[in-house]
Order: structure tokens, then C-alpha cells, then sequence
């Protein structure tokens, strides 16, 4: 018996109506799955599935939230997931996926789903995680200041560095700029004249 046996999807016995599929992506599934980027979570997954004239179409709806470490303080934090997308699956000789339809030998008749599902999850991390303005780790967030932050002082005679890395109040960072050397709008003029 497969560990994921629960994710097959029959497609050889459907009939014309809609079928519904629902799981419960919990701890236990992102443990089987055995992937790093994410291990916990408590995501719902209703898959609707239709036969179309030579093709079956998988409609996934995924909700829930999972647990992956902030960017900013590496934390764990909670980020919500929100996904709808659909799958043409075709019968053929051999598994093969071709954009957004996936082959599926027809000698087995059936789709195991339980990567799909994982990608959808994985697509819908954004590129950018963080906590929540205030909600970092504060020793962390003390540790990044003191590396991260630079300051001039008056004797500073580094004058090509022409922005500041920063922390607002919030614990987020800002760039502030500062004025630019003179000596770089010649060579800015050259530029704009080729």
C-alpha cells in the first residue's frame, strides 16, 4: 500500500457527472511528502472532477494556512494559502506532463494528486514572507540592526555609497536615500548621448 494511496483519483469509472474529492492536508501529509519548505500546516483541498469529451478536467480549490520560517527573523510564522487552478488530465501509453495537461497511462486509469496538491501550496508562498509589523522575533530584530544598519558619521569620507539600509519603526526595512556624488552626472550625460 502506497503512503499515498488515499490521493489516487479513478478516472477510468467516472461517469458524466461531477465528482467532489476532499482532503485534509494536515502535519502527517506535509511529513510524508518530506519536502523542505514546508512541514507543518492545516490546508483543505476540494478537488471537483468532470469528464469532458476526451479529457478529464480537475478543478483544485486549496485553503488553509501552513507554517514556514520568516525571512526576516527565521522564526516560524503562519502564511495563508489561497489557491484555485484547474488540470487536464488525457489517457495515453506513458505519464507525461505537457503545460497544463498531464498524461496518465490508461492501462492504470487513475491520477495520484498528492504532488499536485503540494505544488499548488508551494507555488502560492510569496517571494517575500515575513511576520507581521512587530511580531518578529525582537532579539533577532536587535542582532539584524546592529549588523545591517549603517550610519555615517562626520568623519566618514565615503561619499560613492549613495543609500542607507534601515529600520523603521515597525521593524521593516527602508532605504533611504541620500544625495548623489556631482562627479557621476558627467559620466550619466555620456551615457544618455550613445
Amino acid at each position: 500500500m502506497s503512503k499515498f494511496e488515499q490521493y489516487n483519483i479513478v478516472l477510468k469509472d467516472l461517469t458524466d457527472e461531477t465528482r467532489v474529492v476532499e482532503y485534509d492536508l494536515d502535519n502527517a501529509y506535509f511529513k510524508k511528502i518530506d519536502s523542505p519548505e514546508v512541514q507543518i500546516g492545516n490546508v483543505k483541498a476540494k478537488v471537483s472532477i468532470q469528464k469532458k469529451m476526451d479529457a478529464y478536467e480537475l478543478k483544485f480549490d486549496v485553503n488553509g494556512t501552513i507554517v514556514i520560517p520568516c525571512d526576516r527573523c527565521l522564526d516560524n510564522m503562519e502564511q495563508a494559502i489561497h489557491y484555485k487552478d484547474k488540470l487536464l488530465v488525457k489517457f495515453g501509453d506513458s505519464f507525461s506532463e505537457e503545460d497544463e495537461i498531464v498524461i496518465v497511462p490508461e492501462s492504470e486509469g487513475a491520477i495520484n494528486i498528492a504532488w499536485f496538491l503540494y505544488e499548488f501550496i508551494v507555488l502560492n508562498i510569496p517571494m517575500k514572507h515575513v511576520h507581521a509589523a512587530g511580531e518578529c522575533n525582537k532579539m533577532m530584530v536587535g542582532k539584524l540592526k546592529k549588523h545591517i544598519t549603517r550610519q555615517k558619521s562626520d568623519d566618514d569620507d565615503d561619499d560613492d555609497d549613495n543609500s542607507v539600509l534601515d529600520f523603521d519603526d515597525d521593524d521593516d526595512f527602508t532605504v533611504n536615500e541620500t544625495q548623489i556624488d556631482p562627479r557621476w552626472d558627467g559620466l550619466q550625460n555620456i551615457k544618455e548621448n550613445n
